[in-house]
């Protein structure tokens, strides 16, 4: 039998989503490896398609590499990521049905039918950019903010860091503690249920 699912607390719901905000600004403390692998571990284990799981991740932490993303980012965004003590760069893996042997062993027919599929290239950017959700959650579930942006130059950060023809960017996540003034005190409107969803 399945475990018994549980409502998560009001603690866990805050953390994940009624108090969650996009940081901008960081205080010195430092993200450990240790955050980091459990970060990809727990964005790896939601639902993806036939289990691809097509997100790639690359942590920028050495100055130079830093340096070299900040570059590449959008302005008003450099001092953010800058400062963040660490960015990860995540990107689509095209070519998700190289993989399969690991993800989908007990399939054996697996990675030759993705890699026939018509449209595999939007269904690996569909599925990649779900994780892309997942990743921002898992930073959260760890303890740590999240400071998602696509402003940036997404050809240039190709090249300079994704040579591999079958890799293209999809977000830079900037990660850690959440210095002050990290959020405005009010949140932005949302949508609310009567206008973006219905029940037939």
């Amino acid at each position: 039998m399945p475990p018994q699912l549980t409502p998560l607390d009001d603690t866990a719901v805050a953390t994940l989503f009624t108090e969650a905000r996009t940081a901008r600004a960081w205080t010195d403390e430092p993200v450990t490896d240790a955050q980091m692998r459990e970060i990809h571990r727990l964005a790896s284990l939601p639902p993806t398609a036939k289990n691809t799981n097509p997100m790639r991740t690359i942590f920028v932490q050495s100055p130079g590499a830093r340096e070299r993303l900040v570059a590449l980012v959008a302005e008003g965004n450099r001092i953010r990521t800058l400062t963040a003590p660490a960015v990860a760069l995540l990107a689509v893996d095209t070519d998700l049905h190289e993989k399969m042997d690991i993800l989908a062993p007990q399939r054996p027919g697996a990675r030759e039918a993705l890699r026939a599929m018509e449209g595999r290239e939007e269904f690996a950017r569909f599925n990649a950019t779900l994780q892309v959700a997942y990743f921002i959650l898992a930073v959260r579930a760890v303890g740590l903010a999240a400071g998602p942006m696509t402003g940036f130059d997404f050809p240039a950060v190709e090249a300079a860091f994704l040579p591999e023809p079958n890799l293209s960017p999809l977000a830079i996540v900037n990660i850690g503690h959440p210095d002050d003034g990290a959020w405005s005190d009010s949140r932005s409107p949302r949508l609310p249920f009567e206008v973006a969803a219905r029940i037939i």
